[in-house]
Formats: structure tokens, C-alpha cells, sequence
């Protein structure tokens, strides 16, 4: 199975021929990126890629299956052997993925936190250490504050990730493997200065891995100089909150590498995602950067107008619910609930205060019957504020 995963990068970006390496690299904007990927049809001619359901795949001659177990033949000349190695329709998304973020190979998963936990034991190994910015996601701290040491003696060191002189100190010479970081931060919106931390990472020997799950289409990590791009796709891009999947985009050599039949964490751990889900997900993101450009602008809109209310980070209209990247409003306390894995220490030091409200801002209605709802709703909260006891 060495060669097969190679396939997800040589045709992610096939404009028409040419070197894989060279492809992904045309395009610099991700929507262009995604529209020249590889288009695939249905079975019988339809405009959409047939659902290739099955969990096992057929083989004509015996030493065809020993070739396929060799990594002698594999997806890219159409030999599948089962779902949880690959199956050609999670593979087209794999693709796609690979394309809108500028990078050679991409491997679908089950989860966000199942492709960021895949792709850290990979890099990382027995007694590796982590360089993480202070300010994640509650999961993924919990993952390498409490998990890792415990199951895999794997470290890790928070620190301010704009703060390049800490980031470095924080480096441990010959033990130190990944630069962890969010491109936008869940949920305190901090941006990192990719180029600037790639380019450190890069001169201490360390891999940079980027969670873009906050900025699809916004942001390219992998564009800016990181070396891996994980996602939890359950967000902006199913962008209809029935969904949990994830996705690790980086080289065809590392893709290979956690796919490798004896010790490939994607291959052994199984983290498989569902050939249904995966056609789900590919019809969405042609649509993406429509769907991001709205977000953005209601989000922009929604911003300004509270400022002018003089209220700061405050409460905006919708639904009260974890997650992001619905086409409706939603919002959650994260200090109690999507950062809850988190001891004080680390919410202050992430910047999460106890009345931090995070709102993922839909784009349903229209922009101002929707603004109109939200003052109704805070009008109506003024009313019934409960005065101050003595």
C-alpha cells in the first residue's frame, strides 16, 4: 500500500497533464484551485460522482490481491481493496480537499479530531514533544495536555503564538517535532502570522501543522508556508451541522507514510470516513467560497453594528448551540462548554473569560430581518435583567 496514497496527490489537480508537484502550486486563489480539480462522473454519465458503497472490492486473478497487498498496484490505476485502505468516492474528496488547500495529497476522515490525532502521532512518535499556541480548541488541548502524556508519552508546551520569542524558548532541541497552531483561533478569533511561524518552525527542523477548520477559503495555510493542513469539516465546509468529518492535507510522502500498511496511523486506527458522507461533502464544496464570502460579510456587519451599541464580544441572535459554520446563528458559552476541558489557568491564558460568548453568524433571511430579531432579543434581555442585590 506504499504507492497507493500518492494517487490522492498526483490527481488532485490534474488540469489537463502535467507534474502533480507543479499542478498544486498554480493556483494561488483556493476557489480557482478547487474548480480545476479533477471532476468526477457518475457511472452511467451522470453529472455527479457515483456512491461507491461497497466496504470490500472484487480482484479477477490471485496475484492481482498479493500485487495490491505489495502497494504494487493501487487507487490510482483503480484498484481498491477495501474501504478502510480507500474508496474512490471518500478519494474525490480527498482531492478536492487537496486542491482547496494548496496541497499535494489529502486523506478524508471521520472526525476533526481523528485526523489532528492521526497526523500528531505520525509526526510526533513515543517521548515527542509539541509546540501548541495557548489558544485551541478544547478537544485538541484536552488531546495533548492530558491524553498524549498519558497514552504515548507525548509532551506538549502552551504558549502566546503570536509571541515569536516564547514560541522559540519553547522549542526543546532534538525532542521538539510539530508547531501546533489554529489559523484562527476556537474561539477567541486570534489570527496566527502563518509565514512568520512557518519560517521559524522550519529553521528549528519542525513540522507546521495549521488547523484551518476557522477560515476555509479565507486562509491557506499550506499557501503561507505550512508543511500540514488539518480540518474538522463538521463545520463551514458541510456548512448544514449534520455532519462530522475531518481531513489531513499535506505531502503525498506524508499521506503515504500514515497510510502505510504495518504501522500508518490513518491505515491501523481506522478512522474511516463513510463513502456516503464523503459525496455529501463533495456536492457542498463547489458552493464554499459563496457560502464563506456571506459569514463573513453578516459577521462584519454584525460586528460593526455592536460596537456602535457600545457592547464589546457580546451576544448576538440565534441558536444556543456548540459548533460553527451553520447557515444559522449559533452561539454557546465556550468557557463552559466547548473549552470546558480546560482548567482556569489555561482559559486565561487562552483568553476565554468566563462571559465569552461565541457566535458563528448564519447567513439564512435576510441581513436585516435577522439584525432586527437580535435587538429585539437584546431589548427584551435589558427588560428582564434581574437588578443588583446588595
Amino acid at each position: 500500500m506504499a504507492d497507493a496514497a500518492t494517487h490522492t496527490a498526483t490527481a488532485t489537480n490534474n488540469c489537463g497533464g502535467g507534474n502533480a508537484k507543479k499542478a498544486f502550486s498554480l493556483f494561488a486563489d483556493p476557489a480557482a484551485a478547487l474548480a480545476s480539480a479533477r471532476h468526477e462522473f457518475g457511472e452511467h454519465g451522470g453529472v455527479n460522482m457515483s456512491i461507491e458503497a461497497s466496504a470490500t472490492f472484487t480482484v479477477m486473478e490471485p496475484e492481482t490481491m498479493k500485487r495490491m497487498f505489495a502497494g504494487e498496484l493501487g487507487p490510482d490505476r483503480d484498484f481498491f481493496i477495501y474501504s478502510r485502505h480507500f474508496n474512490p468516492t471518500v478519494l474525490n474528496l480527498s482531492r478536492q480537499m487537496a486542491a482547496l488547500e494548496g496541497t499535494e495529497a489529502a486523506y478524508c476522515t471521520s472526525s476533526g479530531m481523528s485526523a489532528i490525532s492521526s497526523v500528531l502521532l505520525q509526526l510526533c512518535g513515543t517521548g515527542g514533544h509539541v509546540v501548541a499556541s495557548s489558544a485551541l480548541y478544547g478537544g485538541t488541548h484536552a488531546l495533548l495536555a492530558n491524553f498524549f502524556p498519558k497514552a504515548c508519552n507525548i509532551t506538549a508546551s502552551f504558549v502566546d503564538i503570536n509571541d515569536m520569542q516564547a514560541v522559540e524558548s519553547a522549542i526543546q532541541e532534538g525532542k521538539t517535532k510539530v508547531l501546533y497552531f489554529e489559523a484562527v483561533s476556537n474561539p477567541t478569533l486570534q489570527v496566527a502570522n502563518i509565514p512568520e511561524l512557518s519560517a521559524l518552525g522550519h529553521r528549528k527542523g519542525l513540522t507546521v501543522v495549521v488547523d484551518n477548520t476557522f477560515a476555509p477559503m479565507v486562509l491557506s495555510p499550506a499557501r503561507l508556508g505550512a508543511d500540514v493542513v488539518v480540518h474538522s469539516i463538521s463545520k463551514f465546509i458541510s456548512g448544514a451541522a449534520d455532519i462530522i468529518a475531518g481531513a489531513v492535507c499535506g505531502s503525498a510522502s506524508l499521506m503515504n507514510k500514515m497510510m502505510d500498511l504495518h504501522d500508518g496511523p490513518l491505515m491501523l486506527l481506522g478512522p474511516t470516513m463513510n463513502a456516503k458522507v464523503a459525496f455529501e461533502l463533495s456536492e457542498r464544496l463547489p458552493h464554499l467560497s459563496i457560502r464563506m464570502k456571506e459569514h463573513s460579510h453578516r459577521a462584519m456587519v454584525y460586528a460593526t453594528r455592536l460596537k456602535d451599541l457600545g457592547i464589546k464580544n457580546s451576544a448576538q441572535f440565534g441558536l444556543m448551540a456548540v459548533s460553527l459554520g451553520y447557515y444559522e446563528t449559533l452561539m454557546s458559552c465556550s468557557g463552559s462548554s466547548t473549552s470546558s476541558e480546560m482548567d482556569e489557568d489555561a482559559k486565561k491564558r487562552a483568553g476565554i473569560s468566563p462571559g465569552l460568548i461565541r457566535f458563528s453568524v448564519g447567513f439564512v433571511g435576510t441581513l436585516d430581518q435577522k439584525w432586527s430579531q437580535f435587538e429585539k432579543a437584546l431589548s427584551k434581555f435589558h427588560e428582564t435583567e434581574l437588578p443588583n442585590k446588595s
